[in-house]
């Protein structure tokens, strides 16, 4: 016989026994409204938005409000979207405890392909894009293989296909530049989504996309809610869980409309957004990205429970080299031809926008979203600093700052959660 809880029960001993129909109900009467313990409960989460904020107002005012220019907006889009490409697959690279040298000569090989292909023997568009996917997925099992099949590192691996699959590039370019593109190809990465919808000086579509990714924001973001309040977990007052969506479909808002009275709607975003989503649900809901997690946090541990370490580690390096060859894709349409030096130092980009997005370096912490904010604050300060003429030298010096301090943050954190047990 079910036993009804009375409303002046604990909100505990309502989530621990309310059923399903009531957990809506509960929502709406539960949670803490200390802002203190909210932003400490999840440091590590909660700074690298704090600070992602920080870094976008610092710069605003250096730039003299022209880095939330809506043209320079796109820009950072347009420019940096190959790198939140590849941050999506070497953050799953890294929670698993591995690493990945490779991607940015993967980035110039796969490119390499798909420009002689289509221009140096006119095939169509679509065969170079499809040949440069296949050429990452065969470089992602060629790693896979030796990472999990026969044992070597992957630092070791990666590093030895970075030498590898540079001179490969190379090679198939002949040591020389291949260009331009079709136009078609080159609208993968320079296109736009306008006037679908009208708008009298802004495009009405992008606001439309924006709208429709806060109200998936809100539901997905409420859901998540009643399923931690049906486990007994800690969450936010809902007075905060409001406050929460309304800051962020503000920004999600502010952000579509910069773009609306830009030049619409970036395609490379559209493409961007379907990787983020996808990796998203693949890492948090998926037997797959369980066990990832499980084989980063403790590999002993995940072995006796059953899962196949080898199948998963080779799979993590065929999907790295799958994403790495879209990032190849879009860097060869956005600079519209192939050069042998591409993607140099883009693995470094990659690393570092998983790090400072929360990765752990010992494995079995990160998310694609983190990975995404990480990679936008490089973004953010590579362009900010570009509007201001700083030297390239200088950049590089505050970047590598940025990283050592994400690193050193995140074993501050080990070291506090240690302390506090």
């Amino acid at each position: 016989m079910t036993r009804t809880v009375p409303p002046s029960s604990e909100p505990e001993a309502q989530t621990a026994t309310a059923p399903k129909d009531v957990a809506p109900a509960v929502a709406l009467h539960t949670g803490t409204s200390d802002v203190r313990a909210l932003l400490t409960s999840n440091l590590r989460t909660s700074g690298i938005y704090i600070a992602f904020v920080a870094i976008i107002a610092l710069f605003t005012v250096l730039t003299d409000g022209t880095l939330l220019s809506p043209n320079n907006v796109t820009n950072i889009v347009l420019q940096y979207s190959y790198i939140l490409i590849l941050a999506i697959g070497m953050v799953i690279v890294i929670i698993a405890g591995h690493i990945d040298l490779s991607v940015g000569s993967v980035v110039a090989l796969t490119g390499a392909v798909s420009a002689v292909l289509v221009i140096q023997q006119g095939q169509p568009w679509w065969v170079g894009v499809v040949a440069a996917l296949a050429t990452g997925i065969v470089i992602g099992a060629w790693h896979g293989f030796w990472v999990a099949y026969v044992g070597i590192p992957a630092f070791i691996v990666t590093l030895a296909g970075m030498l590898l699959f540079r001179g490969l590039a190379q090679q198939v370019l002949g040591n020389i530049s291949l260009s331009p593109f079709p136009q078609e190809y080159g609208r993968i990465a320079n296109g736009f989504l306008n006037g679908l919808l009208g708008g009298n000086g802004y495009d009405a579509f992008t606001l439309l996309i924006g709208a429709i990714a806060v109200a998936g924001y809100a539901v997905s973001q409420y859901r998540s809610r009643i399923a931690r309040i049906r486990y007994s977990q800690p969450v936010e007052s809902f007075p905060f869980f409001v406050v929460k969506i309304v800051l962020v479909a503000a920004v999600v808002m502010a952000f579509a409309w910069q773009l609306a009275h830009s030049r619409g709607l970036p395609i490379v975003l559209v493409i961007l957004a379907v990787l983020i989503l996808t990796y998203g649900v693949i890492t948090k809901r998926s037997v797959f990205g369980r066990q990832v997690y499980a084989i980063g946090g403790n590999l002993a541990a995940a072995t006796l429970s059953g899962v196949k370490v080898r199948a998963v580690n080779f799979w993590i390096f065929v999907n790295m080299g799958f994403l790495a060859a879209i990032a190849g894709i879009v860097f060869s349409s956005r600079s519209n031809g192939a050069q042998p030096s591409a993607g140099n130092m883009f693995e470094l980009d990659a690393i570092a926008a998983a790090f400072i997005g929360g990765a752990a370096v010992t494995g079995g912490v990160g998310t694609v979203v983190g990975a995404m904010v990480g990679g936008l604050i490089m973004a953010v300060m590579s362009n900010g600093m570009q509007l201001m003429g700083v030297e390239s030298q200088i950049q590089s010096v505050i970047k590598g700052l940025v990283l050592l301090l994400a690193v050193a943050f995140d074993v501050y954190n080990k070291r506090r959660a240690g302390a506090s047990r």
